[in-house]
């Protein structure tokens, strides 16, 4: 990939966010303004925030981490391939993960909560992760190699790398989902975190088909 198509992605993924953030911002702002026309859960949460170190918080802040990398793997294989299938599963990933990012860290501003924290990341989970320095900031995230050789693949390559890249990703996403549904304080955070899990453990089964059509495995 030329440096002028890596910058082009990073100027739409950090647009695509931006833009994501804002409308969830709106309608965080519109829930606030407008209580009788919010849902129960959105008016709970906005008179109940949770506390800066709640399961809520942690998992909000992380997971936004970990569907941002998401999202930017998703970019690379776009340009990487011309595989429809993999580029509409791409497109997929950009878009779900994209909008439930902002939803999150709409949720943190609704709460007057900080988007980041100097906390280990999965420290609500009671099982704090130190990052070995690779650019892996949580389980399941690539590494800054892993990365890199994504964007120098190409084709089938580049399908398989990513197929196997986000299978991992989304493995650990939906453990990380699965423990914020559970023990979350909000019912959005939960309602949320549930369907991240469906949705992500629906695609690691569609990710499993596509590696065995190219003859690899996860």
């Amino acid at each position: 990939m030329t440096s002028l198509t890596q910058s082009g992605s990073t100027r739409r993924m950090v647009l695509a966010g931006a833009a994501l953030l804002l409308v969830a911002l709106a309608l965080v702002a519109l829930m606030v303004v407008r209580p009788s026309a919010a849902s129960p859960s959105a008016s709970s949460a906005a008179q109940s925030a949770p506390a800066g170190d709640s399961v809520d918080a942690g998992f909000a802040r992380d997971m936004a981490i970990h569907h941002q990398q998401a999202v930017e793997m998703s970019f690379i294989v776009r340009e990487r391939t011309d595989d429809e299938d993999v580029r509409r599963l791409a497109y997929d990933i950009i878009n779900t993960q994209a909008n439930q990012r902002g939803m999150m860290l709409g949720w943190l501003e609704l709460w007057g909560l900080p988007k980041s924290s100097s906390a280990p990341p999965m420290r609500w989970m009671g099982h704090p992760f130190t990052p070995s320095g690779d650019g892996a900031l949580m389980p399941g995230m690539a590494t800054d190699a892993e990365l890199a050789a994504l964007r120098e693949a190409e084709g089938v390559a580049a399908e398989v790398r990513f197929l196997r890249l986000m299978t991992v990703h989304h493995q650990a996403g939906a453990d990380m989902a699965q423990a914020a549904a559970e023990a979350a304080g909000t019912r959005p955070i939960r309602d949320l975190a549930a369907g991240m899990v469906r949705g992500q453990q629906s695609e690691i089964g569609l990710m499993a088909d596509m590696l065995e059509a190219r003859g690899a495995t996860p």
